[in-house]
């Protein structure tokens, strides 16, 4: 049986980033603090039993997250661990498979192709366009029904 992967986005799909007042200014000027303070977009109980319906469904999680557009090295690693401590924090990477931080502007779909097909949950259309996976999630609608709908 093939693996079912899940694949969620962070900014602007789980976490509020662009509703951190001043994040561009931050992340302009090499600043982590709009990653570590951007509130879940969901309700975090709601979004954590979905996670664990779509486990038990045999699903396996992941978040594939860019980096900084800077793709500045040292401050991408620093992203790359507030994105994680974020995840943690609430509780989300207890569901988690995987978590990939990766350069900006990299085809999230080259970067998981590797575990086989799966469902791509993103905000931005032109990395749903690009997945060759599998079918994708706009994340600009309610997720929490759509994953649902999966594990009904």
């Amino acid at each position: 049986m093939t693996e079912k992967w899940i694949w969620f986005d962070m900014d602007g799909t789980i976490a509020d980033l662009y509703g951190v007042e001043g994040w561009l200014d931050d992340l302009t000027n090499f600043r982590t603090r709009p990653y570590a303070k951007a509130k879940l977009l969901y309700d975090n109980v709601d979004l954590l039993m979905v996670l664990s319906q779509l486990r038990a469904n045999g699903f396996h999680i992941g978040v594939i997250s860019w980096g900084s557009k800077a793709n500045n090295r040292e401050y991408d690693k620093e992203v790359e661990f507030v994105k994680k401590e974020w995840l943690y924090d609430r509780c989300i990477s207890d569901f988690l498979d995987k978590i990939i931080v990766t350069a900006y502007g990299v085809r999230k779909a080259d970067t998981c192709r590797k575990y086989g097909s799966g469902i791509l949950v993103d905000d931005e259309e032109q990395n749903r366009k690009a997945w060759d996976l599998g079918r994708t999630i706009n994340a600009n609608e309610n997720i929490l029904e759509q994953l649902k709908a999966l594990v009904a």
